[in-house]
Order: structure tokens, then C-alpha cells, then sequence
């Protein structure tokens, strides 16, 4: 497991899951062998019968701008619909897609199959995740960061490219996540960069703390105190326990010339536990389970996955421009 997470049990490997990379919400399975193809020669998908296509909605023309939308990062990824399929349940279609990669001289096609939800904004993908759909299925939820998302931040003004990290002080992965945000950021300097406290405080006693701490430090001096404040407190995170927090805390507070016990006594006001209730809320209503949990223009990225070599960091850097580029384009 690469983050940390309030399930029971780990997040679901990327080709698996939440897939914003390899395949988000389409589980892949029953690989199925092709004829072998010189590396050279075009590769093209059969043609699905007609009597695939039984269900009303979504339509093809949905399906193909959801999967370019989520898949289309990757030159090398080649997919079809093969099938939309009514179900015995009313309104709820099945949805199966081939999919190969280019650069596969066997060119192996693999089936990915989810069900689209009667409102036709959501998909169901065999792990029983239930994710946004439709021909631009991170486009609410950019909508909601951009009206919410408003913790310290830095980098470009212009939230029209906004990447937004959810993130538990108290969280060994958050902390090992911090090297890959700060070279995104260097790769992205005209992004905004937007902080979210997400204490899982099921798991980390102090995580809580930290966060109304760090809410006081951004309110008293500003973002760049924050992140510096921020730094420190991931710096030193083995000191985030019971006995020990209020003097980590305070000492990461006093290392950027604040006063360690004003910040502590703002930490128990109710502006700052409003504060980091409203981003914990804000991470709720956007599914948030897990952390480090990055929002590119809205695109959910485990981001602890990178960091962990589980995607490599040029894959992040390929989703993140695509998905800027699809965005200026709208």
C-alpha cells in the first residue's frame, strides 16, 4: 500500500481502480490472444455486431469522448466499444470495451466491462467503485475545487490550471509524496497549487492537530509561512504522538519566527476546527479516501503511487499536460 487510507484494506492497484492512469475504473480481465501481427502492420479491432448495441443510453459518442478524456494521455493506448448492453435492471447499461496497446507486436486485447448509472453521470467498475462519467467526467468536480478548494496555495494565480493536494501531516506517504509535488510544481510553475487538510483521524491520532495548527500558521502569516511550516512539521513527523505533538508542533512553528504558543492556543478555536472541517467535508464530497490524493483540473490522481515508483513520475508529468491541454481547449 502507498498511502495512507481509512479503508480496512489497501486501495486497489491502479490498473485497477480508481484509475486515473492505467485504467481508472475499467478492470481489466479475460485477456485474449490475436493472431500474431508484425510490429509494423496497423492493428484494427474486428467489427462489433450490430445487436452489441442494445441499450438506449449512453451513447457510443458519450463512451468514446469518457475513454479519450480518461485514456487519451497515452499515445500507445488503442481502444473500441464493443457493446452497450440494457440490463435487467431499469436504466442501468453495460458497457465493454476492447483495449490494446500500439507498440504490442502480439497486440493482446484485453475486455475492461462497467455499468453506467440510469443518470448516466456515474460508472460502476468491477470492484464495485462507483466513478464520474460522461464526455467530461472530471468537469464537476474541478467545478467544486475551484469554488471550495481554498487552503494555502501557491504558483500561478489563474485557476484554470489547478492542482489540488489532499494530504494528512500524520501520513508516511504524504510525507515521501512531497518531493514528487515539489518537482511537479517546478515542471508546472504556471499552476495553481492549492493545500487540503485530510486527517484520517481513524488512523493518526495527531493528524487532527497538526492540521488546525497549520490553519493558524497560514492565517497569522500567510501561505509561504504555511508551506514552510508544513515542511517542517513533515520533517519531523516521527515526533506526531501523543506525548510529543504539541512541541513538534510548536517547534516547527518557531523555526519559521511565529509564537509557538500563540499558533498552539489558535489551534482549539473554532475558526481553525472550522477550517479543517470544511477541507475534511470537501475531501468527503469528492470521495476522498485515501492520502496523498492529488486533483488535476478536477482528474483524481493516488498520487502516493508515484512516489513509490508503483507509476512513474513521466506518466504523472503526461496526464497532468494532457489533461491541461484538453481543458484549454474547452
Amino acid at each position: 500500500m502507498h498511502s495512507c487510507t481509512i479503508l480496512k484494506q489497501a486501495f486497489l492497484p491502479l490498473a485497477l481502480a480508481s484509475a486515473i492512469v492505467a485504467s481508472p475504473y475499467l478492470a481489466m480481465a479475460q485477456t485474449q490472444s490475436s493472431p500474431s501481427t508484425a510490429a509494423a502492420a496497423p492493428f484494427k479491432f474486428p467489427q462489433p455486431p450490430a445487436d452489441n448495441f442494445t441499450a438506449t443510453a449512453p451513447s457510443r459518442a458519450t463512451v468514446e469522448a469518457f475513454l479519450k478524456e480518461s485514456w487519451g494521455y497515452d499515445p500507445n493506448r488503442m481502444w473500441q466499444v464493443w457493446a452497450i448492453l440494457k440490463t435487467p435492471a431499469t436504466g442501468v447499461s453495460k458497457v465493454i470495451v476492447q483495449v490494446t496497446q500500439k507498440n504490442d507486436p502480439q497486440h493482446q486485447v484485453a475486455s475492461a466491462t462497467f455499468l453506467v448509472t440510469p443518470d448516466g453521470k456515474h460508472l460502476i467498475a468491477n470492484d464495485l467503485s462507483i466513478l464520474n462519467f460522461g464526455e467530461h467526467p472530471y468537469a464537476e468536480d474541478n467545478q467544486t475545487l475551484q469554488q471550495r478548494a481554498n487552503g494555502p496555495s501557491r504558483g500561478g494565480a489563474d485557476k484554470k490550471l489547478e492542482i489540488v493536494e489532499f494530504a494528512d501531516f500524520q501520513c508516511p506517504h504524504c510525507k515521501a509524496t512531497q518531493p514528487v509535488i515539489e518537482r511537479l510544481l517546478s515542471d508546472f510553475p504556471q499552476a495553481h497549487f492549492v493545500f487540503e487538510n485530510f486527517p484520517l483521524v481513524a488512523l493518526h491520532t495527531e493528524a487532527y492537530k497538526a492540521a488546525a495548527y497549520s490553519v493558524c500558521v497560514a492565517q497569522e502569516a500567510g501561505n509561504d509561512a504555511f508551506f514552510k511550516f508544513a515542511d517542517n512539521v513533515f520533517a519531523a513527523q516521527e515526533g506526531l504522538t501523543p506525548d510529543t505533538s504539541d512541541a513538534t508542533l510548536g517547534d516547527a512553528a518557531t523555526k519559521i519566527g511565529l509564537n509557538a504558543a500563540k499558533v498552539g492556543a489558535c489551534s482549539y478555536s473554532d475558526t481553525a476546527k472550522s477550517a479543517v472541517n470544511a477541507s475534511i467535508k470537501l475531501g468527503e464530497d469528492l470521495n476522498v479516501d485515501q492520502t496523498p490524493m492529488l486533483f488535476v483540473n478536477g482528474r483524481a490522481i493516488p498520487v502516493g503511487e508515484v512516489a513509490s515508483g508503483q507509476i512513474p513520475y513521466d506518466t504523472l508529468k503526461q496526464i497532468v499536460t494532457y489533461q491541461f491541454q484538453l481543458d484549454a481547449g474547452q
